[in-house]
């Protein structure tokens, strides 16, 4: 390869010119301002300004004699008008500058009251204060919780509230014999239990609490308890261990107590077996009824079997992980968590008439053939009201 001749930057590819000596005309055109990035000269004037403060004065740059067309402009300027004449162009003080506007603090106010009353009606004070109040027993422990460890306000204010939507606008539970549930005093609500997951305890007790006005205790299988969030969620929200002593307890103190005798078997049965009532254990419910003298009211659910049809089950994975089934359903795990979702099937529930238990003698509750009996009505009357209401059921969705 030969020696190449360098052309240095700005000759225009004309050898012999941009020698370094002087700059070339296109760096001449550039220090007079014909280029965008060019800006005007200043210069400090000492005692011109306030106080004797230095002014700062445009000097226009020295641009070498003017073009053609700049000498036609200015012969059409206006008579005698001249750069001499031009004002200098004010110095900008620190002092002289605006504050940035901003938004008033009436204004803001006035948008936070409109959203909040837009967002939770026109009673949207009372509601905050009722809010900042519940925050303040929270922070000083000001607030009860009974021996059970439910928590009333807790479960009231975020339960219930968080249950409420779901059992109104997703699934449109329609109630039936809510007159059958005592105003007050003890007694003991035995329902069937089915949808894979036990969606429908939690339907009932806002159901209940919505239209009776009490709230419901449930009795927990011993796998709510062992799982450490379930199990603090579940005793704040009223429910204890299924044992008879916890139940006589509470029934004797007036609670309304809730019981799913069918257990796993209700919610993991295949859904070809839909509303076919399990076996109903041995009756221990029946026996903490009798010794308390409670009535029994069944309550008969249509419409949890379809949430999460139950089509196959993985038996090796649910003994390695300990739970009583791992459940195959046409949207899980095909769809992955969209598949957790239920589908919004319409729900109906009602309450049969309560069955009296305080007629038998006091020690009836050890005779297990009466236990066997009263077990058998229970279940009979709940069976039976299932095939009513799904006779009278449209379709699974409306």
């Amino acid at each position: 390869m030969g020696d190449a001749e360098i052309i240095p930057i700005g000759t225009r590819g004309r050898p012999g010119r941009g020698t370094g000596k002087q700059p070339s005309s296109a760096a001449r055109d550039l220090a007079g301002g014909k280029g965008p990035a060019a800006r005007p000269a200043t210069r400090r004037t000492p005692g011109t300004g306030e106080a004797g403060e230095p002014v700062e004065e445009t000097v226009a740059p020295d641009v070498g004699p003017p073009s053609q067309d700049t000498a036609q402009d200015a012969t059409q300027a206006t008579p005698g008008a001249s750069r001499a004449e031009t004002p200098p162009r004010p110095a900008a003080r620190t002092r002289d500058r605006h504050p940035r506007g901003g938004i008033p603090a009436a204004d803001l106010m006035a948008a936070f009251q409109v959203a909040a009353r837009e967002v939770f009606g026109e009673e949207w004070e009372v509601q905050l204060a009722r809010f900042l109040a519940f925050l303040r027993r929270r922070v000083t422990g000001d607030y009860a919780v009974d021996e059970y460890g439910f928590d009333q306000e807790v479960t009231q204010r975020f339960f219930m509230a968080a249950l409420r939507p779901i059992a109104q606008k997703w699934f449109r539970i329609e109630v039936r014999g809510i007159e059958n549930i005592p105003t007050d005093g003890g007694a003991l609500v035995v329902s069937n239990h089915s949808g894979t997951v036990p969606v429908d305890g939690l339907m009932t007790m806002v159901s209940i609490h919505d239209h009776a006005g009490r709230f419901l205790r449930p009795l927990g299988a011993d796998l709510v308890f062992k799982m450490p969030i379930v199990s603090t969620m579940a005793r704040k929200g009223g429910a204890t261990l299924a044992c008879n002593e916890d139940a006589e307890r509470m029934l004797r103190g007036g609670e309304l107590v809730g019981v799913w005798p069918e257990g796993f078997k209700g919610i993991g049965k295949p859904y070809a077996e839909r509303y076919k009532l399990q076996r109903f254990g041995r009756g221990g419910f029946v026996s903490a009824a009798i010794r308390t003298g409670v009535p029994i009211v069944p309550l008969s659910v249509v419409g949890a079997e379809e949430i999460y049809p139950l089509v196959g089950n993985i038996p090796s994975l649910a003994r390695l992980l300990g739970v009583p089934y791992i459940p195959i359903t046409p949207t899980f795990p095909l769809l992955g968590p969209l598949g957790l979702v239920p589908l919004p099937s319409k729900w109906l529930l009602e309450f049969g008439e309560p069955i009296r238990t305080d007629e038998y003698d006091e020690g009836a509750a050890d005779d297990p053939m009466l236990v066997f009996n009263v077990t058998d009505q229970v279940r009979e009357t709940i069976q039976q009201k299932l095939y009513t209401l799904l006779m009278e059921r449209e379709s699974v969705f409306r």
